[in-house]
């Protein structure tokens, strides 16, 4: 064992953070710290991490362990370069030793310069200089808050693959799923002061977690059915000489004085927006440079109502640029953007940036609206307040004394209030909670309007986009069908294909005609037929799933449908390769 943290308690002001709970770590464990958004989890990391102090309990380690911790905001020193900021608490031949494999880490964030001043960064350059500072730092306990945010999807892909070779223990907290699922061999939940922990991955732990809930809701069965034959019993009248049983009287106090268990509370999103006319965004031919840097090179696109679009690429390449430009906040160098006269844009941007922090929680929400009207009925601002898990002692509150997360989460709220019909997320999921992330998911699946948004998280990516606009170092934006695990099948073989190409000192002339692809008879009937097909798959799933929800008394059933379900995933599985493979040959063929 590496650390042992024994009934820790914290509080802060009337408000209890941690209650009693206790963590435990392993040598080579990786845990994964998850829960909603201002319930204490960073808190718990600057325990663990011995910067924060604690009301009650005790942590344990060995004298010798060398713990690491890597904060959401971290300090930095602003005149240093990026390799003196790496090294700064090392000796010259630690510098040496590991000068290399520093400038391998750096690389791999984004950084081909090592002399530039911190100073001169921005706040994600900044976090991604402290995250190579504290995987090259010699530990035994890796501890990290929120490490994949800043970070690109070929940055976390090369982060997942360093922290699954680690011997080391880790705790971190992080909302990327993708990441829980493929990092974490522990998942530990935070939730109303206690800590629930999972041994288990991200996919795992929705299960047990699943699993638990239903033992709870059927103990509280038990307890208000026995709790009303005791009421019965107690209100009845002695009968003769008889007296009532201390026993049962005391079994009946036990009963009526027991909490039920509170089901986890989901941030709710009603579904709200504007009428949307048949014309909406048109970008005509459109270029965008700073100084000598081509951001947007020539890109010509119509957004349409139904559009679900996630724009990718590496750090600084201009994927905020373009939404900025598609909201006419910027406007293009050469063509122009048209929007139709019905579009209310609701622009979620990483800077939270009509945030007053003076202002009451309460007070900068019905500022927006006293009253809204939603597919639900109509609701107060304190009731959307409510939906959104704030109470009514954090309506009181100033924006400034939220945590990050909850300021997230508050702005989020703004932007949809005003009911918009489209929707422009810049990194909508850095510091919301999965809770959120995936009420937010759900709402975009019903949201009738256009969505577009950055983000390098995959799993939001894979669930909300059916394109991916990949803007390139050059201004090209390529534009691909599918999610993200779509587009990163397509890319592959590009890359390979570009790979060979740079590798080929010389060109050879084949003179052979190239043979034209086209489908034959029977591909053209099943690809004009199989996204029907893959649509009947799912709807025959959702309706297994729901009988087995009804089932759970009956076994047998039980057992027959669950097969059934199997059998229809994994058909589901085959007709959405095939799927895959006949589009991306269709592509091809208009492509000749």
């Amino acid at each position: 064992m590496l650390l042992s943290a024994q009934h820790i308690s914290k509080n802060y002001d009337v408000k209890e953070l941690l209650k009693d709970v206790s963590l435990f770590l392993n040598e080579k464990e990786r845990i994964g710290i998850v829960g909603i958004n201002g319930t204490g989890k960073s808190t718990l990391l600057k325990i663990l991490a011995g910067i924060e102090s604690y009301d009650s309990g005790t942590i344990a380690t060995n004298p010798n362990i060398r713990i690491v911790y890597l904060p959401q905001n971290p300090e930095i020193s602003e005149d240093m370069s990026i390799m003196q900021q790496v090294f700064s608490d090392f000796s010259e031949d630690f510098f040496k030793l590991f000068e290399y494999e520093a400038k391998t880490m750096l690389t791999k964030l984004g950084f081909s310069d090592f002399n530039i001043k911190m100073g001169t960064l921005s706040g994600g350059q900044k976090k991604r200089v402290a995250l190579a500072t504290a995987l090259i730092h010699p530990s035994d306990i890796l501890i990290l808050d929120e490490p994949t945010n800043h970070l690109d999807s070929d940055m976390v892909l090369w982060l997942e693959q360093y922290l699954t070779k680690l011997t080391k223990g880790l705790i971190m907290v992080t909302h990327d799923r993708y990441f829980l699922e493929r990092v974490v061999t522990r998942i530990v939940e935070l939730a109303e002061g206690n800590l629930y922990s999972y041994e288990a991955n991200y996919s795992k732990y929705l299960e047990l977690k699943s699993e638990r809930f239903e033992m709870q809701t059927a103990t509280e069965r038990k307890r208000v059915s026995l709790l009303k034959k005791e009421v019965k019993w107690i209100m009845r009248g002695v009968r003769a000489r008889g007296t009532k049983s201390r026993e049962r009287i005391e079994r009946f106090e036990q009963l009526k004085e027991s909490v039920a268990p509170n089901a986890t509370e989901n941030v709710q999103i009603a579904t709200l927006s504007n009428r949307l006319g048949k014309k909406i965004i048109e970008l005509s031919d459109i270029s965008k440079s700073f100084d000598t840097n081509k951001v947007v090179d020539n890109f010509s696109y119509m957004i349409s109502r139904d559009d679900r679009i996630g724009i990718i690429g590496h750090n600084g390449v201009g994927k905020s640029t373009l939404l900025n430009i598609i909201s006419g906040e910027i406007k293009p160098d050469i063509g122009f953007v048209d929007a139709g006269t019905t579009v209310k844009i609701g622009y979620f941007t990483q800077e939270c940036k009509d945030l007053d922090f003076t202002k009451k929680v309460y007070d900068f929400i019905s500022g927006i609206g006293n009253e809204i009207k939603t597919d639900d009925g109509v609701f107060s601002a304190s009731q959307m307040l409510e939906r959104f898990l704030f109470t009514t002692s954090l309506q009181q509150q100033t924006i400034g004394r939220l945590s990050g997360g909850e300021r997230r989460r508050l702005y989020l709220l703004s932007v949809l209030m005003d009911a918009p019909n489209v929707l422009l997320l810049d990194e909508p999921t850095n510091d919301l909670d999965i809770e959120t992330l995936t009420i937010l998911e759900d709402y975009l699946e019903y949201f009738s309007g256009a969505v577009i948004s950055v983000s390098h998280d995959r799993y939001f990516l894979d669930k909300m986009a059916s394109k991916i606009f990949e803007v390139t170092d050059n201004g090209i934006i390529n534009i691909y069908n599918g999610n993200f695990s779509d587009y990163t099948k397509k890319r592959k073989p590009i890359e390979k294909q570009a790979t060979k190409a740079k590798k080929s000192d010389f060109k050879v002339t084949d003179n052979t005609p190239i043979k034209k692809l086209k489908f034959t008879f029977k591909e053209q009937k099943e690809y004009e037929g199989i996204e029907n097909e893959i649509e009947e798959i799912e709807n025959k799933i959702t309706e297994v799933n729901s009988e087995i929800l009804v089932s759970s008394s009956d076994y047998l059933r039980l057992q027959e449908l669950s097969e059934k379900s199997q059998a229809l995933s994994k058909l589901l599985d085959e007709k959405t390769n095939r799927w895959l493979y006949l589009s991306e040959l269709a592509e091809k063929i208009a492509a000749q």
